[in-house]
């Protein structure tokens, strides 16, 4: 699956939104990917995610687990894991910081991939591979839906992404006037769980 075509699903489930808005990264973009309306059809989730474990396999090889950050990531972690055949775990923020909490364990030395929906700036998936490696186990790739990033977010392990789409984020200081100019939305969820 290339590109086009994750942007397609996109596309076809309205998640492909145009405006001013706030990413969870603090960001400012005129598009924003509300990826929940692509994941709320198991269909479409299916097809996006086994060629993501498609993909990791092919790139890192064989995983143990797949964790993933809470709340955008359970999603597309879980349904990735189903393809891997292998346990689907996540982390929440404790004290703003992400942990594995609910019971969940990690081998010491156990080989994961780490799945996020969407990755613009990449200090999601850093916070989710250092909460990993924290408790000694091995990221051997972080891996994503869509990269917003166009490739330039660095994470800190190889990413994979099923897509990279370069989408313009600006500090909210450094804003073009066209999208100053529109009314603000803030979407993303990263401070609903602080």
């Amino acid at each position: 699956m290339n590109t086009e075509a994750v942007m397609d699903e996109f596309r076809a489930a309205g998640a492909l939104r145009e405006g001013h808005f706030v990413l969870s990264s603090g960001l400012h973009s005129g598009v924003f990917l509300q990826k929940n309306l692509v994941f709320m059809h198991p269909e479409r989730s299916e097809r996006l995610c086994k060629a993501l474990a498609e993909r990791i396999q092919a790139e890192a090889g064989e995983v143990d687990v797949v964790v993933s950050p809470a709340v955008g990531g359970i999603i597309p972690g879980y349904e990735t894991a189903r393809w891997l055949k292998v346990p689907s775990l996540y982390v929440e923020r404790e004290g703003g910081v992400f942990k594995l909490r609910r019971g969940f364990h990690l081998e010491p030395g156990a080989r994961v991939a780490m799945v996020e929906d969407i990755v613009t700036t990449g200090l999601s998936s850093r916070e989710c591979i250092a909460a990993i490696q924290a408790v000694g186990a091995k990221v051997v790739c972080a891996a994503c839906i869509v990269d917003r990033s166009g490739g330039e977010a660095d994470v800190g392990v190889p990413l994979i992404a099923l897509a990279r789409h370069k989408v313009p984020a600006y500090p909210a200081d450094q804003l073009p006037p066209e999208l100053a100019a529109l009314p603000v939305e803030e979407p993303g969820s990263r401070r609903l769980s602080k």
